[in-house]
């Protein structure tokens, strides 16, 4: 088994930063592609922010220049520090990993439970 699991969400005033936390565990041979996605009531699932198992990142033009994302291969962590934070980054925020569970399997995409986060004054 794999699981996937947020920690970070929370309320905050706009303006304000938080950091989100994205722990793999179980049964991992390697981790590829890390990253985030966020849905908002009543529309898609959309990409937030990706790590590949380099150094470069990819961000949704809404949020370029205000969130980071970064990773801990160490450790199987994925984060995403969240700043100048507007009410419309409003969403459930979901960690997503690509992995591999042994030498002979294919990879296969993974989902955690999702974490609130809510932008208001």
């Amino acid at each position: 088994q794999v699981q996937l699991v947020e920690s970070g969400g929370g309320w905050v005033q706009p303006g304000g930063s938080l950091r989100l936390s994205c722990a793999a565990s179980g049964s991992i041979f390697r981790i590829n592609a890390m990253g985030w996605y966020r849905q908002a009531p009543g529309k898609q699932r959309e990409l937030v922010a990706v790590i590949p198992t380099g150094r470069s990142t990819n961000y949704a033009d809404s949020v370029k220049g205000r969130f980071t994302i970064s990773r801990d291969n160490a450790n199987n962590m994925v984060y995403l520090q969240m700043n100048s934070l507007k009410p419309e980054d409003t969403a459930v925020y979901y960690c997503n990993a690509d992995i591999t569970r042994s030498v002979i399997s294919a990879p296969r995409t993974y989902w955690g439970q999702g974490t609130q986060v809510t932008v208001s004054s």
